[in-house]
């Protein structure tokens, strides 16, 4: 007679085979969303649709992958800072692939109430970049991003600072900790700590099986993932400003995610600051947010991404020259 204790550890046992067949077999599918059969390689609509002057942008990663990206300004001769923006993977519960062009009514709105340009970048495998998405990979897209604006003559290169939503977020992250000298500060919105804690989060029966750092269990199926994305390993030792923003009805991203964020980077920096929106969910806490989004950042890139003054050269937080 076989005891209810076999019978328990054959079925965590097949949970564990199948937890490690679904994340060898779709992981690139569940963290990359748009990578679909058939996915057209262009956009709904352009900046243009809304009255935005835009540059299309082509560069070639430095493993030769060619991207596409947007270049937005609020007006030809504008110097004020300049956004590099880092989207998510996905629009909501159901997986809806996005691209850049479903960011331009924020962009919009952000142009406005922020007086910068926006540096829209199409990760490899997105709208109409080439190639298919992989942690590797994008890191290199994001660099060729900012390599091309840092080379720029008509903006103030001392102004470039990242914006990243959700894996945009850790995406950013990870340049922002690789450039010092040229990113100014980070924004990080609605961001998990790892691809490996999101993981459990979607598959909660792999929980005890799979996380980052900060979780407990053996983590026997981490060997696995190929697209790790460990923020939390990142943000402590990130050196500039860093603005958390956290929507606290997010219904992807659990808002403790953003918690565990900030604990880490704030414990070796002391120019992080975390501002939570009581309904704002994953995509709309720029929306829900109102005014106090808006202020927020505002406030931010006024302390830390100061407008440079005739004869003075600009200054950070604590008042160093940068």
């Amino acid at each position: 007679m076989v005891s209810y204790v076999n019978i328990l550890m054959y079925g965590v046992g097949g949970l564990v085979v199948a937890g490690m067949a679904l994340l060898v077999a779709f992981q690139e599918k569940l963290v990359y969303v748009p990578v679909l059969p058939g996915l057209t390689k262009s956009y709904s609509i352009t900046p243009s649709r809304l009255r935005l002057s835009y540059e299309d942008v082509w560069l070639r990663s430095s493993d030769g992958v060619r991207l596409h990206a947007w270049f937005i300004k609020l007006f030809p001769d504008c110097r004020g800072p300049t956004v590099l923006f880092f989207q998510e993977n996905a629009g909501s519960l159901d997986c809806q692939p996005l691209d850049i062009a479903h960011r331009l009514e924020m962009v919009r709105v952000m142009l406005q109430q922020l007086k910068c340009n926006v540096f829209l970048l199409s990760y490899r495998g997105y709208g109409a970049s080439d190639g298919y998405p992989s942690q590797h990979g994008i890191t290199k897209d994001a660099q060729a991003a900012l390599d091309h604006l840092s080379q720029r003559s008509d903006i103030d290169t001392s102004r470039i600072f990242v914006f990243g939503r959700s894996l945009g977020g850790a995406v950013g992250a990870v340049l922002t900790k690789n450039n010092p000298d040229k990113i100014a500060a980070l924004i990080l919105e609605n961001t998990f700590t790892s691809i490996l804690d999101m993981a459990g989060v979607l598959l909660p029966f792999l929980k005890w099986f799979i996380g980052g750092s900060s979780s407990n269990g053996p983590k026997l199926l981490n060997f696995v993932v190929r697209s790790p994305w460990s923020t939390i390993d990142v943000v402590g030792e990130i050196k500039q400003p860093i603005l958390f923003l956290s929507g606290l009805l997010d219904e992807m991203v659990p808002p403790s995610h953003m918690q565990m964020l900030y604990a880490k980077a704030a414990a070796r920096n002391n120019q992080c600051l975390f501002v939570d929106f009581p309904t704002g969910m994953h995509m709309d806490t720029w929306l829900n947010g109102g005014d106090h989004y808006w202020r927020t950042i505002q406030q931010f890139l006024k302390q830390h991404v100061p407008e440079k003054k005739e004869g003075i050269p600009p200054q950070n937080g604590n008042g160093n020259i940068l």
